[in-house]
C-alpha cells in the first residue's frame, strides 16, 4: 500500500470523478476538454494501479459502479473535497478579504437586484476574483455535499441532510406555446384543449428529479402527448418550445417582458404548475475562508432587503 501511495497519480482519481459524474466517457471527455482515448486510458491506468475493476456496466443505457468502484468513488470525494479546502485554510489564517470566490449556479437568473448584489459587492471588495460556474442542480448539490465547493445557487424542492439553504428566487412555472406553434395566439383556451399535446422539457423533469413536480403535473392532469425535446439548458428548452417542437413549462417570471411575450404564448392554468424555488446552498460543516464568510454575509442581507416579488423583477 505503501507504494501504491507513491505512484498513485492524484489526476487519475480526479478523472475517474469525472467519469462518474458524467456518467460516461464521452461526456467526462467533453468536461474535462480531453479526447475519449485520453479518458479511457486514464481509467485503465486506475484499475491496474488499483487491482480492481471498477464499473460493471457502460452503455448509453446503463452506467453501474463495482462495489469498489463505489468505495473508489467515495474515497476520491473526500479526497477532492480535502485537497479544496487548502486554499480555504490558508485564507483564514491570513483572514485577508480577497482571492478567488467560486460559486456554482444554475443557469439564466435573470434578476436587477441580483445583479446589484454583485456589483455592490464587487465595490466593496474589489480584490476578489469571482468565478460562476453553470451547472445543473443535481451536480451543484453534489459537489456541496463532497465539500469540493463552497457556496451554490440551485433548484431544491426538500430541505437536503448536511446542507444550509435560503430560498433567494421563489420560481413559479407555467406552460407556453411558442410563436411555431398552432395554439400561439389563440384565446379561451382550457386545459382539455392542452392534453394530446407534445411537451419540450428538462432533463431533470422526471420522477425524483428536481423539477419532477412538473412531471406529475402532467401524470396528473392526464397529459397523453410525448416528450419529443429535452435540454438541461434553461435557454435551450425556451429556444424549442419557441421553434413550435411541443409546449413547455419555464418560470413565468422570466416570460413577463414584452419582447419575451412576442416569442412566447402563457397558456392554461393561468395560476401555473408549480413552484420549484432557488436556494443559496452550503456545506453546515464547511469552514468559510474571511472571503466566503463575506460574501454570505453580504449577499444575503442584501437580497433580503427586497420582497421576493422585485428580486423577481415582477415589483411594479
Amino acid at each position: 500500500m505503501g507504494a501504491l501511495n507513491h505512484r498513485l497519480d492524484w489526476n487519475l482519481l480526479r478523472t475517474y470523478l469525472v467519469i462518474v459524474e458524467q456518467r460516461g466517457i464521452s461526456r467526462a471527455a467533453a468536461k474535462l476538454c480531453l479526447t475519449q482515448p485520453a479518458v479511457s486510458r486514464s481509467l485503465q491506468r486506475l484499475e491496474a494501479y488499483l487491482g480492481v475493476r471498477l464499473i460493471s456496466k457502460r452503455t448509453p443505457q446503463q452506467f453501474v459502479l463495482t462495489p469498489a468502484g463505489e468505495e473508489v468513488y467515495r474515497i476520491a470525494g473526500e479526497v477532492q473535497g480535502a485537497v479544496s479546502r487548502l486554499g480555504v485554510g490558508l485564507a483564514a489564517g491570513q483572514g485577508d478579504v480577497s482571492g478567488l470566490l467560486v460559486l456554482l449556479t444554475v443557469s439564466r437568473i435573470e434578476s436587477a437586484v441580483y445583479d446589484r448584489c454583485l456589483a455592490e459587492f464587487h465595490r466593496r471588495y474589489p480584490r476578489v476574483e469571482l468565478r460562476l460556474e453553470v451547472m445543473r442542480s443535481s451536480d451543484i448539490i453534489h459537489s456541496l455535499l463532497q465539500k469540493t465547493a463552497s457556496l451554490g445557487l440551485c433548484l431544491s424542492r426538500f430541505p437536503v441532510a448536511k446542507l444550509e439553504q435560503t430560498c433567494i428566487f421563489p420560481q413559479r412555472y407555467a406552460l407556453y406555446c411558442g410563436r411555431h406553434h398552432p395554439l400561439f395566439g389563440v384565446a379561451d383556451l382550457g386545459l382539455a384543449d392542452l392534453l394530446a399535446e407534445n411537451f419540450v422539457s428538462f432533463s431533470s423533469d422526471q420522477i425524483g428529479d428536481y423539477l419532477s413536480p412538473l412531471t406529475i403535473f402532467r401524470e396528473q392532469a392526464g397529459f397523453r402527448g410525448q416528450i419529443v425535446a429535452t435540454s438541461s439548458s434553461l435557454d435551450e428548452v425556451e429556444r424549442l418550445i419557441f421553434a413550435g417542437y411541443g409546449i413547455g413549462a419555464l418560470p413565468s417570471h422570466l416570460l413577463a417582458t414584452k419582447s419575451n411575450q412576442q416569442r412566447l404564448w402563457r397558456l392554461p392554468p393561468q395560476q401555473g404548475v408549480a413552484d420549484v424555488d432557488i436556494y443559496l446552498m452550503w456545506h453546515k460543516e464547511r469552514v468559510f475562508s474571511p472571503l466566503e464568510s463575506a460574501f454570505v454575509e453580504h449577499f444575503l442581507a442584501f437580497m433580503s432587503a427586497y420582497p421576493a416579488a422585485e428580486r423577481l423583477g415582477l415589483a411594479d
